[in-house]
């Protein structure tokens, strides 16, 4: 399944890009970091209309880097990844980065950074059903 957003802004802005794989894990965690977000973000919406800092708090309740690492040692532990999508969240977490973790252990941090690379990977890929899928195991266990 084909991603409608991807495949817009690659037809409004003309750019293909390049092969997911070619990215740095430090840019697949940047675009996985919105995707993320966004997808969080419309499901709690979706729950119910209710004022802005309620969905705010209903939504950092996922996206915080703790439930994030929460969420991917759940992928790995119930081996719910592919090969490739191991190898993917393995260079995200690997990766150093320039940012430090703000409210989470650094493993934490790591392990959420490792998981946005992951998103990122597939939604470049235009792969958003497994998104979709990793996205709900995910958001299943926080």
């Amino acid at each position: 399944m084909k991603s409608d957003l991807l495949y817009s802004v690659k037809e409004r802005f003309a750019n293909e890009g390049a092969d997911p794989g070619q990215y740095s894990p430090l840019s697949l965690a940047f675009i996985g970091d919105s995707i993320y977000g966004a997808i969080v973000k419309t499901a709690v919406v979706l729950e119910g209309n209710c004022p802005a800092n309620t969905l705010d708090r209903k939504a950092v309740r996922y996206i915080k880097a703790v439930s994030q690492a929460k969420g991917a040692d759940y992928l790995i532990d119930n081996d719910l990844l592919t090969d490739e999508e191991m190898s993917v969240y393995r260079r995200g977490r690997n990766t150093k980065s320039a940012t430090a973790a703000k409210n989470a252990p650094v493993g934490d941090y790591r392990k959420a950074t490792g998981l946005e690379a992951l998103i990122g990977y597939l939604y470049l890929k235009g792969d958003m059903q497994r998104v979709m899928d990793i996205m709900e195991a995910v958001m299943s266990v926080v």
